[in-house]
């Protein structure tokens, strides 16, 4: 008889990815498979591993991809493969989450499970509103109910009586049934000046709040074209919000912002941009891969011959330290040389190894930028090899043997076309994006191709670029850079973004 696997039944969190517990990533990330709803943000499955088997699930609107039956056996047919199994819920599996049934499942056929909760939106979306559940000046009392009973039922098992006693009411899936939600509490007493919200997609940076009373609480929902998935607020702390509301007024709230660097190096932008509220899409128009090929190698074992090593981006630091490991060669092995990088990005990822540079520009982060940091250098007769990508522009090692330098190029890396983000490219650009980030040239020559051959428009699209080479780049293509960075760093990248908003 085969080993029986292990389910663990995982809340994801309301929408915002960042609100996974540790506990719950740390399960993700060693999963063999994984069982997703339609409430748990996708962005989580990029934590689990690459043959990791993905199986959607969700439900939406009365559209099940499968029954909860089915559900429950599938859990348990993979757990009897052997398999690790994730069922990743959205918001907690206990709350309304139907995860005490699937354990029922589990249990008949003898295989381990464990619970790791989730943070719930009805604490959380709230919260993102600007919304306590509970004030010691408002109420003490909050009650969660689910507006959306089980399909068949003739009578329902809500107590509108008991529930218009107390303070906080959160619905949850209940939108749908708002005008009967409303029309119970006030028949049972509930004053129809009560406050009421209601919030969907809620965390997320999609989220939409529509607020007012009882009494009209459904007509300001129609208006404000509020639809599931969202959640109800009854109480007097909904009152708070115009005090309170914080998410909603990050400078990039909402914004719409196409993100084209590498998988690899797309994080930091990301990360920035979303910190100041922006929804962020992260398509790669350029991939990396290392030339690690004999003649490099050969190369690099004769290292110690050279006086300086040049690093022009994080990718050839990247690269550089990846083959001198595969050389089984550490940090000893150039204690004497000087290094020079091109900017700030190049140095952080230099220090990751332990290694201050010798030189680095103090503004102009560009291959002229760091010449004349290197005009201040004597460089007569040094030996000065050039560590960068296969193709890249020449002002650099010109200048350098205009200096007197013997430069030597190591092509350490080349960026390709990933023809696999074309679909993805299209799609989402054809939903429509506010922004496209562009960080180097070629993530600008590669967006074009990728877009050969389609429909797409870009007339309403904003364009930010990392500097004046990337601008002058667009404009080959006929595009104009609305947003150019002053500093060529990704910093500098959000701070330009922020600008221009900002002013708006």
């Amino acid at each position: 008889m085969s080993k029986k696997g292990k389910v663990y039944l995982v809340g994801a969190g309301p929408g915002d990815p960042g609100l996974i517990t540790i506990k719950g990533l740390k399960v993700l990330e060693k999963a063999d498979t994984v069982i997703y709803d339609y409430l748990a943000n996708p962005e989580l499955l990029s934590y689990c591993r690459e043959d990791v088997e993905l199986i959607y699930v969700g439900k939406k609107g009365g559209n099940h991809t499968m029954s909860q039956e089915e559900i429950n056996k599938l859990l348990a047919k993979k757990a009897l493969e052997g398999k690790l199994v994730v069922r990743l819920k959205g918001g907690d599996p206990f709350l309304f989450g139907r995860g005490g049934e699937e354990i029922e499942e589990l249990i008949k056929h003898g295989i381990p499970f464990e619970v790791i909760p989730g943070v719930t939106s009805a604490i959380a979306v709230p919260a993102y509103a600007g919304i306590p559940v509970t004030h010691r000046n408002f109420t003490s009392t909050l009650a969660i109910v689910t507006g959306h009973e089980a399909e068949g039922k003739r009578e329902s098992k809500i107590d509108f009586s008991a529930l218009a006693k107390l303070g906080t009411l959160i619905f949850l899936m209940g939108v749908k049934n708002l005008p009967h939600i409303v029309e119970n509490l006030i028949k049972e007493g509930k004053s129809q000046d009560t406050p009421c919200a209601v919030i969907q997609w809620g965390t997320t940076p999609k989220q939409k709040v529509a607020t007012g009373t009882l009494e009209n609480i459904v007509d300001k929902v129609a208006e404000a074209g509020i639809t599931a998935p969202a959640i109800i607020v009854v109480g007097e702390v909904v009152s708070l919000r115009e005090k309170l509301k914080w998410f909603e007024t990050k400078p990039l709230f909402g914004k719409r912002i196409l993100v084209t660097r590498t998988r690899e190096q797309a994080s930091k932008l990301k990360e920035a941009l979303v910190e100041l509220g922006a929804q962020v899409f992260e398509v790669p128009t350029i991939k990396v891969e290392y030339i690690l090929n004999g003649e490099t190698l050969t190369k690099l074992k004769e290292l110690p011959r050279y006086d300086w090593l040049v690093f022009t981006s994080e990718n050839g630091v990247i690269a550089f330290f990846s083959a001198l490991a595969k050389l089984d060669l550490d940090l000893r092995f150039i204690a004497n040389q000087k290094i020079a990088v091109i900017g700030p990005g190049t140095e952080s990822a230099l220090k990751k190894y332990f290694i201050k540079p010798d030189l680095r520009p103090e503004k102009d982060y560009t291959q002229e930028g760091l010449l004349a940091a290197f005009s201040l250098v004597d460089l007569k007769g040094k030996r000065v090899l050039l560590i960068r990508a296969k193709v890249a522009r020449d002002v650099l090692p010109k200048g350098l043997a205009e200096l007197g330098a013997n430069v030597e190029i190591l092509p350490i890396y080349e960026t390709k076309l990933p023809e696999e983000s074309k679909e993805k490219l299209v799609l989402i650009l054809r939903q429509g994006v506010d922004v496209i980030t562009f960080t180097s040239s070629s993530t600008v020559e590669n967006f074009f191709k990728l877009l050969e051959g389609t429909e797409v428009k870009l007339s309403k699209v904003l364009f930010a670029v990392i500097g004046p080479i990337t601008a002058n780049t667009l404009r080959q293509y006929g595009f104009e850079p609305e947003i150019i960075a002053k500093e060529n760093t990704i910093q500098g990248l959000v701070s330009a973004i922020l600008e221009y908003f900002q002013k708006q």
